[in-house]
């Protein structure tokens, strides 16, 4: 070793120390749950049946059944609230029709090839006014109202073997409604319009053997809502959701 290295290795690191390691930061322990929290918390039956909840939430099944009591934040037991009934939706066919210089009649089918409705109404509404009202506004709403009390027995009969209702049209009264029973001449007009799902005209007279005059008529599905024992309504659809005309015909019976 010469005289030079010597040198260097005893007097440069004097002049220049040797860096040191910058320190090392010590990994944070992990948290782990005591053997017997976790024992705790798989063995209370309370917390089971909040997992057991959140398990049907998650699958969506409805294989799991519980019929035991509902836990709340404080540990006591309460009974479920029962949620009123939702009312019931089904789709139907309706006809407004009513001779030109008559008045409307509204139809009711589940079946547009049967020439049986299962609801037939004779308005009071004039035609033309009815054509009127709807051209001038695009909502249209024609309530039937009865009374439970104005006749024995009319409380506790089906809503549709009402015999005569009040009339109203957009908050006027206009007059009564009638349910009625299908003629001949009914029976015809229905069985020329079988093979029509949705549409709006003319018959023309002397179309079928019974149509003596000229029959306007709007077909379309409408939404039937039974909202309860004492309440119907028939809600017009729109062909492929365009806006348009809404047009509602309720049926209500005060008690």
């Amino acid at each position: 070793m010469t005289k030079i290295d010597t040198l260097r290795r005893f007097i440069l690191p004097c002049f220049a120390p040797p860096l040191a390691a910058p320190p090392t930061a010590a990994a944070p322990a992990k948290k782990r749950i005591s053997t017997s929290l976790r024992d705790y918390i798989y063995d209370d039956p309370r917390l089971q049946e909040l997992n057991l909840d959140l398990d049907r939430v998650r699958k969506g099944s409805d294989d799991v059944e519980d019929d035991g009591p509902v836990w709340d934040a404080a540990g006591s037991t309460s009974p479920l609230a029962v949620a009123p009934p939702r009312p019931s939706k089904t789709m139907a066919i309706g006809t407004i029709f009513g001779p030109r210089r008559g008045h409307v009649w509204f139809c009711v089918q589940h079946d547009r090839l049967s020439t049986k409705p299962s609801l037939l109404l004779e308005l009071s509404i004039p035609t033309q006014q009815l054509v009127k009202e709807m051209q001038s506004s695009e909502l249209v709403r024609i309530a039937l109202e009865c009374s439970a009390d104005s006749e024995p027995g009319l409380g506790s009969c089906p809503l549709r073997s009402v015999p005569v209702w009040t009339l109203s049209c957009d908050g006027r009264k206009l007059g009564f409604a009638t349910r009625r029973k299908a003629s001949e001449q009914n029976r015809s007009m229905l069985k020329t319009m079988q093979s029509m799902t949705v549409g709006a005209g003319v018959i023309p007279s002397g179309t079928g053997s019974a149509l003596s005059e000229e029959i306007m008529y709007m077909r379309a599905n409408y939404e039937h809502v039974v909202g309860s024992a004492d309440s119907e309504s028939f809600h017009l659809i729109n062909p492929d959701g365009c806006p348009g005309q809404e047009l509602s015909l309720f049926l209500l019976r005060t008690r």
